[in-house]
């Protein structure tokens, strides 16, 4: 087995400088900042993470980025001392066959359904409507242009969706207005024609008088 040295604390990070930091496992510190944290590997753990997981730099981010270093280290986070790290490594094999899907079939070789994994999901659903205009953006009847029980949304169309299951969108957007009901009862994404949005021409806002389209 590898046998890892202590890194120095590390002093910057893309997420601010470190308030607190834990060397975890040797290489391997635990930070925080002030607005966010993860993991920061030294050269040395960075060279050692297994190619599929291994990140471009060495800074695992706390939401989801962590899990490829839990799941990378798996056997020496198992040995720690602290209460639940089972479950803690557990957890982190599966969020990266939720959330890094990808890096997991390359891993393991086995591919991730559309039911395990929300990105997966989220890839599907985008790729089924590319070409269409998607919903990015809604106002209600607050705003000059929207009447009574209708939402006045904007619509982008789909060009393309990335490994994360984000949409591309290009072109200039295009409105209309929808039941608010409809509107409420949404699952993303919706388009123009799920939604059964009537076209409002103007981008401008305009007066309560589209009241009386139907």
């Amino acid at each position: 087995m590898t046998r890892f040295q202590p890194s120095p604390r590390p002093e910057t990070t893309p997420w601010d400088a470190p308030d607190r930091a834990e060397q975890v496992l040797p290489g391997i510190w635990r930070v925080s900042t002030p607005s966010h944290g993860g993991y920061v590997l030294s050269d040395e753990r960075q060279a050692a993470m297994p190619e599929a997981l291994r990140r471009d730099d060495p800074f695992y981010e706390e939401d989801v980025d962590y899990a490829l270093v839990l799941y990378g280290f798996a056997s020496e986070f198992r040995r720690l001392p602290v209460p639940g790290i089972a479950l803690q490594v557990e957890n982190a094999r599966r969020s990266v066959r939720c959330w890094h899907p990808d890096r997991w079939t390359a891993l393991i070789g086995e591919e991730v359904s559309i039911d395990d994994s929300h990105v997966v999901r989220r890839r599907a659903a985008y790729q089924a409507i590319i070409g269409q205009y998607e919903s990015v953006a809604a106002s209600g009847s607050w705003a000059d242009w929207v009447p009574d029980g209708k939402v006045g949304c904007t619509f982008r169309r789909v060009t393309g969706v990335d490994a994360l299951g984000f949409a591309r969108h290009e072109g200039e957007p295009i409105h209309g207005l929808v039941d608010k009901d409809r509107y409420a009862a949404r699952v993303m994404p919706e388009t123009f024609e799920s939604l059964g949005a009537v076209r409002v021409e103007s981008t401008a806002p305009i007066t309560k008088q589209v009241a009386t389209l139907t």
